[in-house]
């Protein structure tokens, strides 16, 4: 059985950080400067951060050195499901005023979003072949 926390787990927090500064930015860009709504200012998050998400989490974090493209697909779908789960239960759970409880529940989402994220790509995107 695998260890919980290895350095898949190490390297993946490190690429989270610097995809997050990345995302949050555009994300909160989105919602206070150009005025998007809520989905629309996290959806461009995780968008764009996937992107940078994609390449950094196959090659450093789970280093996978295949250069097909077969795993774009799972990838994609894992980061679809787990950005409605998150940001659809965050919303649930605020009751301030809207501009608060969006920016809120959009901080909330992706605490949500890392973890769920971390476990389908660790055990279903790029899972180790034995």
């Amino acid at each position: 059985m695998t260890k919980w926390i290895d350095q898949t787990t190490w390297r993946f927090l490190l690429v989270g950080c610097i995809n997050t500064l990345f995302g949050t930015s555009i994300m909160f860009l989105a919602y206070n400067v150009l005025g998007l709504s809520y989905w629309l200012s996290s959806a461009s998050n995780y968008f764009f951060g996937s992107i940078l998400s994609y390449f950094l989490n196959k090659y450093f974090t789970f280093q996978k050195k295949d250069k097909s493209i077969g795993d774009i697909l799972p990838f994609a779908l894992n980061i679809t499901i787990y950005y409605y789960i998150a940001y659809g239960l965050a919303k649930l759970f605020s009751s301030l005023s809207v501009s608060m409880k969006d920016n809120g529940t959009m901080l909330v989402g992706m605490c949500l979003f890392v973890g769920l994220n971390y476990l389908g790509q660790r055990y279903f995107v790029f899972q180790k072949k034995e």
